[in-house]
């Protein structure tokens, strides 16, 4: 492997763990905590979030030398405001069961923090296959830690995973988990484990 292929791939195994945008940069939490009842919704909220990720941060990496710095920030919300545009209009379109889930969530993406903040600490600072690289890993990154989330929570609160019932009539569903309180409490507990096994590591 190539010097630049190693530090691209580093870039990309930041974002899964090192500097996983959840787990340690504690960022992106208004969709961690609210969409996360599912895996399904976990998964589709992270997939429709690394869509405007990766889109933004190639499109910024390649114009970031035509944007003036006064206009930067303003800028980059509009860049993004169009792909997540793009976004709700499609997953409206073709999968109107997930619209309907993830609600009001899919717009907000725009206003993500873990999006605005990855195109000024990385796409405008770096080259295009740098920024593919960091927008790719913080995807994944995302994106396994809400669809865990929301598998976590909906077995424990429905007793299914992905909508497959997997456990009988006897089992008592803890409600808890549907609620704001059971993100909160999985999330907590997720992140604990996740810094014992860091230091571990």
């Amino acid at each position: 492997m190539t010097e630049k292929a190693k530090s691209l791939f580093q870039i990309f195994k930041n974002g899964l763990w090192k500097e996983n945008p959840v787990m340690v940069l504690v960022i992106g939490m208004c969709p961690t905590l609210a969409v996360t009842n599912t895996g399904a919704n976990g998964f589709a909220m992270g997939i429709a979030t690394a869509f405007v990720l990766i889109s933004s941060e190639i499109v910024i990496s390649i114009i970031k030398n035509l944007i003036p710095s006064n206009v930067r920030i303003p800028s980059f919300i509009l860049i993004i405001a169009t792909f997540v545009t793009f976004t709700d209009y499609f997953v409206r379109a073709f999968f109107p069961t997930i619209a309907e889930s993830l609600s009001i969530f899919i717009p907000l993406i725009v206003v993500n923090c873990l999006i605005l903040g990855r195109q000024e600490a990385f796409a405008s600072k770096n080259p295009t296959h740098k920024a593919i690289a960091d927008a790719v890993g913080m995807s994944v990154g995302f994106t396994w830690v809400l669809t865990l989330l929301g598998i976590i929570r909906e077995f424990f609160g429905m007793g299914s995973i992905f909508g497959l019932q997997l456990l009988g009539e006897w089992y008592r569903p803890m409600v808890i988990m549907l609620l704001p309180g059971g993100a909160f409490l999985t999330l907590g507990l997720m992140v604990g484990i996740y810094k014992h096994l860091s230091r571990e590591g």
